[in-house]
C-alpha cells in the first residue's frame, strides 16, 4: 500500500528526490516518514512529517540537507535530498503511521505500513 520510488546512483554532492505513494484503504493517517538501512547497519530514522503538515522532523545525519513534504490530496510524500554523501547510501523506506497515542515519529515500531524500499547509492 506504500510504493517508494526515485532511488538511483548519483555522485556525491548531487540531489535526489524520493517519492512515496499511498494507496488502498488507509483512511486515517497521523504521520509519514522515511527510514533507511545501509548494509550491515540498523534501520535509521531520516525524516517524518505529520499528515496535517504542521510538523516536520529530521534525523541528525540529514538535518539541513533534506526536506520532507506531503500532499494529502494526492496521498503522496516526498523526500528531497541535497548535498548527498557516500554515507547516505542505503535502502530508503517510506512508512505510514495511523492515529494512535504516545507515538514517537523517529521510532520505527510506531509505524504501521511500510513501502518496499528504494536503493540510493552515492558514489564518491
Amino acid at each position: 500500500q506504500l510504493q517508494a520510488s526515485g532511488g538511483g546512483l548519483v555522485q556525491a554532492g548531487s540531489s535526489l528526490r524520493l517519492s512515496c505513494d499511498v494507496s488502498g484503504r488507509i483512511l486515517s493517517i497521523q504521520a509519514t516518514g522515511w527510514f533507511r538501512q545501509a548494509p550491515g547497519k540498523e534501520r535509521e530514522f531520516v525524516a517524518a512529517v505529520s499528515w496535517s503538515a504542521t510538523s516536520t522532523y529530521y534525523g541528525d545525519s540529514v538535518k539541513g540537507r533534506c526536506t520532507i513534504s506531503r500532499d494529502s490530496a494526492k496521498r503522496t510524500m516526498t523526500l528531497q535530498m541535497n548535498s548527498l554523501k557516500p554515507e547516505d547510501t542505503a535502502v530508503y523506506y517510506c512508512a505510514l503511521m495511523r492515529p494512535k497515542f504516545r507515538t514517537v515519529l523517529s521510532r520505527d515500531r510506531d509505524y504501521d505500513y511500510w513501502g518496499q524500499g528504494t536503493l540510493v547509492t552515492v558514489s564518491s
